[in-house]
């Protein structure tokens, strides 16, 4: 398997570590001083996908060139979220496949099953005040978090009332997400805390190896389904 890299900050370094590991060859690394632009069609002729880890300013261009180019991506730079109608779109007119998440984390996604059952147990008992906490190291950009909204999106889903969100950046916190029920007797907490971004890496490569010959436009957790339905039934 061939790909190549759109971003090469230290979740584009994780990716290219984790890739060989796998023996997944790395053909070309695009940055910010070297775009990925659609007269790289004969240096991109052996990829099977390229993994994005850009920038929000970067990513939508880097998606519309991957699709012109007739290639697959997994997409995980966040910050696109108003745009995904159009990405979809995009994908489907081109007849590529792209796969993206807020996070890539196998934690992190099982932990989206976790709020959104924890969810519809609180529903039924509003002494429970929710609320969300996040935290991540100081040069992460977007606050919240990708990963916070979808937490929170699962949160209100379920409870149908305001979920509030704290957002901290400092230091070099990888990442903590906390989801907390409080209540005047009690309060009860669910966390995730990753101790290492090649998680989110591993993920990512997972993800390539996935969507290699597919089409459309899916979701992360949607892999992961296919994988508790084939071991569960």
């Amino acid at each position: 398997m061939k790909i190549a890299l759109l971003g090469y900050g230290q979740m584009g370094k994780m990716v290219e570590s984790v890739a060989k590991q796998n023996n997944i060859e790395i053909v070309k690394i695009y940055e910010k001083e070297n775009p990925l632009t659609l007269s790289e069609k004969e240096n991109l002729k052996d990829v099977d996908v390229l993994i994005d880890f850009s920038f929000p300013d970067a990513v939508i261009k880097n998606i519309e060139n991957c699709v012109k180019l007739s290639k697959n991506i997994v997409v995980g730079t966040t910050g696109w979220g108003k745009q995904t109608d159009y990405v979809r779109k995009l994908v489907e007119e081109n007849d590529t496949g792209l796969v993206y998440a807020s996070n890539f984390s196998l934690g992190v996604n099982l932990f989206y099953k976790i709020v959104k059952y924890t969810g519809s147990l609180f529903k039924s008992f509003e002494i429970y005040d929710p609320y969300i906490e996040e935290s991540h190291h100081k040069k992460k950009k977007d606050a919240p978090s990708g990963t916070a909204k979808v937490i929170h999106s699962l949160l209100e889903n379920e409870l149908k009332r305001d979920v509030p969100v704290t957002s901290v950046r400092a230091g070099y916190i990888t990442g903590i997400h906390k989801v907390s029920f409080d209540s005047p007797v009690d309060e009860i907490q669910i966390m995730h805390k990753a101790k290492s971004r090649q998680g989110f890496a591993e993920g990512a490569v997972m993800a390539a190896k996935w969507i290699t010959g597919r089409r459309g436009f899916h979701e992360f957790g949607e892999l992961l389904e296919s994988i508790i339905f084939k071991n569960h039934g």
